[in-house]
């Protein structure tokens, strides 16, 4: 069940469209990447999805709830952890989260338990009396997203949540937005840290100049793409007579060979690839491995994209 929908959802700032007509349909507990360069409308969808910006035409609904006619109850199933934020100084993180709790209409009686939870989720209970203003680049992000989930939104829409981090700070966030999955959250990241996102999220969508070029599965939308394989050969033994079984295979081409490695492109369906390897058992070599080589969130992008600014 779709839990995010866009239809020709629009927003023009004067003569400048930044999103055009997207339309946009997001399962719940997806883990959502919004893929795309600078400026491409990634920000103004979130912002829009979260009733920051209302959009210029089309409609968005959040849990079946229309982003524009009804904000305040989109704003209880929603959570929204911005690029830049700020803190208070001479507050510390439990005073920063009350503040953000009564903002959110939380009852007293039920805040601090509550805090300790989002605390706790989110590794900082030893911080909680630490002044805020002090904090890291990544802990600052941990911070907001505790303040994110005070009110238990279904939907966490976070823009750029990987930005300035440190590796071990990312692998950190990209832990815990497993985790807030396996709660039962639908997420939606804007990013274009392509790495980061492959290994988190099971669905993309890739935007440019306001407008959707693809989404899905990207190892879905890469093989929808690709017209060729890209297999990977490595052999202990037999180099040699490897390299002319695949120099007189029709249907593979571009054959680079290094040592006792192979990469090659094929055409040909798997069943005859697998009679190839056959091939080269039967006729001693030792091969190590034999493998189609998946490809990446960067090879979607690249396809995909113009890079036009």
């Amino acid at each position: 069940m779709a839990i995010i929908e866009t239809h020709d959802l629009t927003k023009e700032f004067g003569k400048l469209t930044a999103v055009d007509h997207l339309n946009l349909s997001i399962e719940e507990r997806d883990i959502f990447g919004f893929i795309g360069p600078n400026g491409a409308g990634k920000t103004t969808t979130l912002r829009i999805l979260s009733t920051l910006l209302r959009p210029t035409s089309g409609q968005a609904r959040v849990a079946g709830i229309d982003v524009t006619k009804k904000p305040y109850e989109i704003k209880k199933v929603v959570g929204f952890m911005p690029d830049s934020f700020g803190v208070y100084d001479g507050m510390r993180l439990r005073e920063y989260l009350d503040f953000f709790g009564a903002a959110y209409k939380i009852p007293g009686r039920k805040r601090k338990a509550i805090i300790d939870d989002v605390l706790a989720l989110t590794d900082l209970a030893s911080k909680a009396d630490d002044f805020v203003s002090a904090f890291s680049r990544g802990m600052k992000q941990r911070c907001c997203l505790a303040k994110t989930l005070l009110h238990d939104p279904q939907v966490l829409l976070l823009d750029e949540p990987a930005s300035g981090l440190d590796p071990r700070a990312r692998i950190e966030v990209r832990e815990l937005l497993k985790t807030l999955r396996d709660m039962g959250k639908t997420i939606l990241i804007s990013s274009h840290i392509l790495s980061e996102l492959g290994d988190m999220c099971n669905k993309i969508g890739i935007i440019e100049h306001g407008q959707l070029l693809a989404h899905g599965d990207y190892r879905e939308i890469l093989s929808g793409l690709r017209m060729e394989r890209e297999i990977r050969l490595r052999v202990l033994e037999g180099a040699d007579r490897a390299a002319e079984i695949l120099a007189e295979t029709p249907g593979l081409n571009n054959v680079d060979r290094s040592g006792n490695e192979f990469h090659f492109e094929s055409t040909i369906v798997r069943e005859a690839l697998a009679d190839v390897l056959h091939r080269l058992i039967q006729s001693g070599v030792k091969v190590l491995f034999f493998e189609e080589e998946e490809g990446t969130l960067e090879d979607v992008f690249l396809h995909v994209t113009k890079g036009g600014i």
